[in-house]
């Protein structure tokens, strides 16, 4: 029997991933599913590049805004709650699109990861929590784990691959698959040239928008520090400036810009490893381009989504 389509966009940071997916989804009638792993938090909106409303242009999102700062979330929750979203899609006779540079989390949806976890170890998380993110790093490092892009810097899934590896579970066991979706998978990168320009760019309008007052205002609302710096990047960066570890403002842009060029490195790393990624010319005429993707992939066989 055939499977539902669905549509994922994905690619490094600030490469337009959001962008093409609002012009592609007004023009097939389509909702977007965001796959961002902090994204999913409420208030952590110019720290994630989070979509605005009027950036959305009157396309339905899902999936922004789900849990509140300190809640923990997990891959197979997002795949859940991914699965609803794009279930809910399809039964209004709409095209789904999942779009993001969350990795891992685009993977369990788009190949329907089957997760087969034993239950926490209460006594062992609590332990585990304890621990600051370079001790479980390098607890996982010495057991021979090597670590993606997406759970470098995310404590609940270094948590979780502890925890596995106490029960005796392989975390480099290759995850069985199910998958719900027929799937056209579309990549929008730039020579790492451009991608470092659009970084800075952003990363300084970003700051100029209020940034740092972002983080300043999460604290005061007693989001921990421990989890600022778990979620990496900008909130560890600025979360160190806050605290007096960088001294400038300067000295922050210069640390972090850094450490996202590196981010964007290791997600095209992880993306290029899968080769059913059409991946568009963004110099030239990207939307043309998805569109007779699209054309081609939505007149073959299966259920109708319109």
């Amino acid at each position: 029997m055939s499977k539902p389509k669905l549509i994922v966009i994905l690619g490094p940071t600030a490469c337009g991933k959001s962008g093409l997916g609002v012009s592609l989804a007004k023009a097939y009638g389509g909702e977007i599913v965001s796959a961002d792993s902090r994204q999913v938090y409420r208030g952590l909106d110019l720290g994630t590049g989070k979509i605005t409303a009027e950036e959305m242009e009157g396309v339905p999102h899902h999936l922004l805004d789900v849990a509140q700062p300190g809640e923990q979330y997990s891959v197979a929750r997002f795949q859940t709650e991914a699965y609803a979203a794009i279930d809910g899609i399809l039964a209004r006779g709409r095209l789904p699109f999942l779009v993001g540079g969350t990795g891992l989390y685009l993977r369990a949806v788009a190949e329907g990861y089957v997760f087969h976890d034993a239950p926490p170890d209460p006594t062992l998380r609590a332990a585990l929590e304890a621990l600051p993110t370079d001790a479980l790093r390098d607890r996982l490092t010495a057991a021979g784990v090597a670590l993606d892009e997406d759970c470098f810097h995310n404590r609940p899934r270094l948590v979780r691959l502890i925890e596995k590896l106490e029960n005796g579970e392989d975390p480099h066991a290759e995850a069985e698959r199910d998958p719900r979706y027929d799937v056209l998978t579309l990549g929008v990168t730039y020579p790492r040239e451009t991608v470092c320009r659009r970084i800075d760019r952003r990363l300084w309008a970003r700051l100029d928008a209020g940034m740092i007052e972002e983080v300043a205002d999460l604290r005061k609302n007693g989001v921990s520090d421990e989890f600022l710096e778990g979620l990496g990047l900008e909130y560890r960066y600025i979360l160190h400036y806050l605290t007096g570890a960088l001294p400038t403002v300067e000295a922050l842009a210069e640390e972090l810009g850094r450490a996202i060029k590196r981010f964007a490195k290791r997600q095209v790393s992880w993306f290029k490893k899968d080769r059913d990624v059409h991946w568009l010319d963004m110099d030239g005429d990207p939307i043309a381009q998805a569109r007779a993707l699209l054309d081609a992939f939505l007149t073959q066989e299966g259920p109708s989504w319109s």
